[in-house]
């Protein structure tokens, strides 16, 4: 089988990170889930416009409703956070502020997770 590369780029071993078919993948199933989730999930949420206040949260707060608001969201957030990994390898040239916002894009992402979930907890009780 030939090597396509360059000699010089031989000799750095610059090719193949061997990540890009995990991320791919993980990329077209986390797609996958939000065709199937966020249209069941905002079905559900617009039947409780003009319910009130209270009929949301009892909505959200039900097994059903907090389940579904749990995988829409958990879906919805690993789905960010690979799309914005893709734009930062790929845009950012500085390798310290490259993993910088690796690191942001992690933490924001983790973080808008948890705040999703003590929600749901919160009105789950």
């Amino acid at each position: 089988m030939s090597d396509f590369r360059t000699p010089l780029a031989r000799v750095r071993g610059l090719g193949s990170a061997k990540s890009g078919t995990g991320h791919f993948i993980a990329q077209r199933v986390s797609a996958l889930a939000l065709v199937v989730l966020m249209p069941l999930f905002l079905v559900e949420l617009a039947k409780n416009t003009g319910a009130g206040y209270e009929a949301a949260t009892a909505w959200i707060g039900s097994p059903f409703g907090a389940i579904l608001t749990l995988l829409a969201m958990t879906a919805a957030l690993y789905h960010m956070r690979l799309g914005l990994q893709t734009v930062i390898e790929d845009y950012i040239s500085k390798a310290g502020t490259r993993a910088a916002l690796l690191v942001l894009n992690t933490f924001v992402a983790a973080g808008l997770w948890i705040a999703v979930l003590y929600s749901v907890l919160a009105l789950a009780r």
